[in-house]
């Protein structure tokens, strides 16, 4: 009989704990901040960090539930934050750059960094025989986006030596490594080093490619987080959490990078995992060892913009970014 009271007692006080946890977790779950997080491009090994925020629960450490969207357009998401359609969104310098200049002005800011360096390049199959810049000349050389990679390829150029009439550019839209491969072209401005150049290694093909930064264009922050002026005024603990979370994610990424990468892999199951583990590998070192913006990096590529027309007015770089967990 005591026996079955004790039996009685257990159970109870286990339905009890059980009711109290439950209610704890539904009471921390309601608590949860819910935001959404804009991507740049479909889900990539640029974003390992993101998804190892989201899978090793370190947004939820911060008190965020953050929604990873790709929307299916690159132009998409600085708008729809500009709009304050959304909180957040991956982005670029060069936009940010060009959207705090542009005639009616769209109020983004850069709050942090995802990667620090230019993924960008001038890509080029080793059989072509070019081992300089001023190689390009008498070449066909593909862009992917206009006017900025026409502009940035120019200016290469013109620090080579050449002039605008000394090659032939030809926009080949978002195919690059099929043009290269058929001979169509023998360069192209727009492959990022962590990606197309490991395709066409993967297509038994030698590359070689030009970093931008080493060849006249000024060091930039390829990917950035980017909220709305105003969403930022009114919302500075979200964007401190969100970039908090963020760049312990980054670290954590850095210190077990096997282990990022395999959260990376199951969040999207379907990534191709030869071309993620290659990119992953010339990734690691650029993301972004800090969240301290360089004010003289922005204000270098502003005043590169302005000089050679990308942009049609000076920008204080003041008013692109703000470093939030300074604040």
């Amino acid at each position: 009989m005591k026996i079955a009271i004790c039996l009685m007692f257990l159970i109870s006080c286990s339905i009890l704990l059980t009711g109290i946890d439950s209610r704890a977790d539904s009471h921390q779950n309601s608590e949860m901040e819910k935001v959404t997080l804009l991507l740049d491009w479909f889900p990539n090994i640029d974003h390992a960090p993101l998804y190892v925020a989201q899978e090793n629960k370190i947004f939820g450490k911060h008190g965020l539930e953050v929604e990873l969207l790709w929307g299916g357009d690159p132009d998409a998401p600085l708008k729809l934050v500009a709009a304050a359609e959304y909180p957040f969104a991956v982005s670029y310098q060069q936009s940010v750059t060009i959207a705090r200049a542009s005639e009616e002005v769209l109020p983004v800011k850069s709050i942090g960094l995802l990667v620090e360096h230019p993924l960008n390049t001038i890509s080029f199959l080793k059989k072509t025989g070019i081992k300089t810049p001023a190689d390009f000349k008498g070449k066909k050389i593909g862009y992917t986006v206009a006017p900025l990679d026409v502009l940035l390829f120019n200016a290469i150029g013109a620090n080579a030596g050449l002039s605008e009439d000394d090659y032939e550019l030809i926009n080949v839209g978002t195919n690059i490594v099929a043009p290269l491969l058929s001979g169509q072209i023998d360069a192209v401005i727009g492959p990022f080093r962590n990606y197309e150049i490991n395709m066409l290694k993967l297509e038994g093909a030698e590359a070689d490619y030009f970093a931008l930064e080493k060849h006249g264009i000024p060091d930039y922050y390829e990917l950035v987080i980017i909220t709305n002026d105003a969403y930022l005024e009114n919302h500075p603990e979200t964007a401190k959490k969100l970039m908090t979370a963020i760049q312990e994610a980054i670290q954590f990424t850095k210190e077990n990078p096997d282990d990022a990468l395999q959260l990376f892999f199951k969040a999207n199951p379907d990534a191709r995992k030869d071309l993620e583990e290659l990119a992953f590998r010339d990734t690691l070192d650029v993301f972004a060892t800090t969240q301290v913006q360089s004010a003289e990096k922005w204000a270098a590529f502003a005043k590169f913009a302005y000089e050679k027309g990308l942009i049609s007015k000076a920008v204080e770089a003041t008013d692109c970014f703000i470093n939030v967990l300074e604040e």
